[in-house]
């Protein structure tokens, strides 16, 4: 890709918390997300890919490197507020991020914050409202919404917002599996819309999803590459402390076995049509 794609650069970046005496959570970090594709971090719990999310919208700052967003340094404090309005957040527990009495109020609450008119914001609303299926649940307050419809009104309230780049911590591991399913189904719909996204997650067959994805351990990258070249060695995931997709968990077992199957068996579909081309000859 060329340079102008680029949104967010991490250059050399280090970050440590004081109160773990300043042991780096990620060292020596370069990363490039770029405009229009969807990134998965991925990596056992304490690889730091959460801190990696914070840094990429300026929530946390680097302890070394920078953190570039169109160029803009989030150490610059006179360019804060712009670079929130291009990275928007989504964390893993909507209540941590829901405030207001109702669904509507909480689309709106931002944008009142950026001093939108009146206009502008009842057809944001409506927008995006009617694209997250949002519109019964208008009326209602946040606390009497499921767990999906939770997590689909808090990255309804950061879409309405109209960010260059949606980061999303986790935000399947905490709902049910329909809830899961609602998240998930709207973040194909953004993706397949162009906007450019980071997901943080643990659950590999989300991750297949992505164009590319990054993978921590001890705050170290130990791969960056496209899923299905992540995900064709078993043995490495399960080194790396991953868990392995089921679809490829399988062929892994059948080829200990001492029979041969692709590689490139990564989902159910992929087996379905390996298993009717087997079949048909």
């Amino acid at each position: 890709m060329s340079n102008k794609d680029k949104i967010i650069e991490l250059r050399g970046v280090t970050f440590a918390y004081p109160e773990t005496d300043n042991r780096p959570v990620l060292d020596n970090i370069s990363l490039t997300v770029y405009a229009g594709e969807m990134l998965a971090l991925l990596g056992p719990n304490g690889s730091g890919k959460s801190t990696l999310a914070r840094l990429m919208n300026g929530l946390l700052l680097p302890t070394g490197g920078c953190v570039l967003i169109n160029g803009i340094d989030t150490a610059r404090e006179d360019a804060r507020w712009e670079i929130k309005k291009q990275v928007g957040m989504v964390f893993q527990n909507p209540d941590n991020q829901l405030v207001a009495a109702t669904a509507e109020e909480e689309l709106a609450f931002g944008m009142e914050n950026l001093g939108l008119a009146p206009q502008e914001m009842r057809q944001r609303i409506q927008t995006i409202s009617a694209r997250l299926q949002l519109q019964p649940l208008l009326a209602m307050p946040p606390h009497r919404l499921s767990g999906g419809q939770k997590q689909r009104l808090a990255v309804a309230s950061v879409l309405v917002l109209q960010p260059q780049v949606l980061v999303l911590d986790e935000p399947t591991s905490m709902l049910d599996p329909a809830g899961r399913q609602e998240v998930l189904a709207e973040l194909r719909r953004i993706k397949q819309d162009g906007q450019t996204v980071v997901l943080v997650t643990h659950d590999m067959t989300e991750a297949l999803a992505a164009d590319r994805v990054v993978v921590l351990e001890q705050g170290k990258i130990v791969f960056e590459g496209t899923p299905r070249a992540c995900f064709s060695d078993a043995a490495w995931l399960t080194d790396q402390g991953l868990a392995v997709p089921p679809a490829v968990e399988l062929a892994h077992r059948i080829r200990q076995k001492g029979l041969a199957v692709p590689k490139d068996l990564f989902q159910v579909a992929d087996w379905v049509d390996f298993l009717c081309q087997k079949s048909s000859r």
